[in-house]
């Protein structure tokens, strides 16, 4: 590598890592408190929050179509593109006070952009690694966007807690931020084109092969626990234990806090150990979570544990340790990176693992509400186990890397 490109990388990195400081602290000012949004706004319960996830979650499979079909752009261009959608969509839910039905419309339109970002952020990410440290660089960039996610739990938690921020009123704040947040990013994003060669496929290209059948398979296990883990479990707290926002804020900061350092570990113990292991922890560690969850929420709705101290310390460290796993996500793109023929299958792939995510997301996220409203919500965390237990199993037919 020449001196020229040298410097070419190390300023597409600079801009990426402010990249993904803004987005840190976008997503934590709106999709974090999405679920108090609808709670203290709206009213929804369990049921109706599940259904909320179709619109919320449907772009997930819409953006495959738009990363396959208008791959020829290239990444950046495209995340542009959905940079440009998630602005409309927060602006509006934040400005124009909309009935439920229209802020249905314009949460999927910031979803979509979310969602069309989310194997770009990856794609884009893992290009600016050296060969064999995808792991390292990932972890990098993600304990930094921790770090300014924990920002923007300080900011949530003294906003809500004084009055600065609220769900009642004709403006709401933290979404506004967040969208002036996120057209910082945008700017970011065309600045970053005169720095680093952007990666572009065939166009109506989809990535369906043989060969990345087990990363689809994982895929597919992780999005049907996803929304336990991203709905449900803060469900818990929110309906069960009465948590507000500002009560929110702080396991975002507990959390973000510890992520700090123990992401960028996540992503040396992936190059160090190799994806399959570090795939198997999280499925383990998981499992033991949502055991936990099952037995507070099973104790609360039977009546045979009571709103006290102990029990809400014992609920929001399962939280806590749920917000640190979800940092082991990282792995499925990485040993999707580690598989792939070409650098050109990566975004595509991602965003077909997406879909497949997201897919079976809708399905879980509904199936899930129903099991909460029929029957309890501990029969929604036994559910999420067993699919963990699929998760253990699939991660280790993975050819596993020795560890000295």
């Amino acid at each position: 590598m020449s001196e020229q490109q040298k410097q070419r990388k190390d300023r597409a990195v600079a801009i990426f890592m402010a990249i993904v400081a803004l987005t840190g602290l976008a997503l934590g000012l709106s999709d974090s408190i999405i679920s108090n949004y609808f709670y203290d706004a709206f009213g929804v319960d369990a049921f109706e929050r599940g259904m909320i996830e179709f619109p919320r979650e449907m772009p997930g499979v819409i953006s495959v179509l738009i990363v396959s079909g208008f791959a020829f752009l290239g990444n950046i261009k495209l995340a542009i593109i959905a940079q440009a959608l998630s602005i409309i969509g927060i602006f509006a839910l934040g400005l124009i006070q909309p009935s439920f039905s229209i802020m249905l419309i314009f949460l999927f339109i910031n979803s979509l952009g979310m969602h069309l970002f989310m194997p770009l952020y990856d794609s884009i990410g893992m290009s600016l690694a050296n060969k064999g440290k995808f792991g390292t660089i990932m972890g990098k960039f993600n304990g930094f966007r921790t770090a300014f996610s924990l920002l923007a739990g300080v900011l949530v938690f003294f906003g809500f807690r004084f009055g600065f921020f609220s769900f009642q009123t004709p403006i709401i704040v933290p979404f506004i931020i967040a969208g002036i947040l996120l057209t910082g990013v945008l700017i970011l994003l065309i600045v970053m084109r005169k720095y680093t060669d952007d990666i572009k496929a065939e166009k109506t290209k989809f990535i369906l092969k043989k060969s990345y059948f087990k990363y689809y398979l994982l895929a597919f296990l992780f999005g049907a626990r996803k929304q336990i883990m991203y709905v449900y479990a803060p469900w818990v707290l929110i309906e069960l234990l009465g948590f507000g926002a500002d009560n929110m804020a702080l396991l975002i900061i507990t959390g973000s806090a510890i992520g700090i350092f123990f992401i960028p570990m996540v992503g040396k113990w992936i190059d160090k150990y190799g994806t399959a292991n570090i795939m198997i922890i999280e499925a383990c560690l998981f499992l033991v979570i949502y055991l936990g969850y099952g037995i507070v929420s099973a104790g609360l709705h039977g009546g045979w544990l009571l709103n006290v101290p102990i029990v809400v310390a014992a609920a929001v460290a399962v939280n806590i340790i749920d917000r640190m796993t979800i940092q082991f996500g990282m792995v499925r793109n990485v040993y999707m990176r580690s598989i792939a023929e070409t650098p050109e299958d990566v975004t595509p792939t991602l965003a077909t693992g997406m879909a497949l995510d997201h897919i079976v997301s809708i399905v879980s996220a509904m199936f899930c509400g129903w099991l909460w409203f029929e029957f309890g919500p501990q029969y929604v965390f036994v559910f999420a186990a067993v699919l963990a237990l699929g998760n253990i199993i699939v991660a280790m037919t993975i050819k596993r890397k020795k560890i000295n």
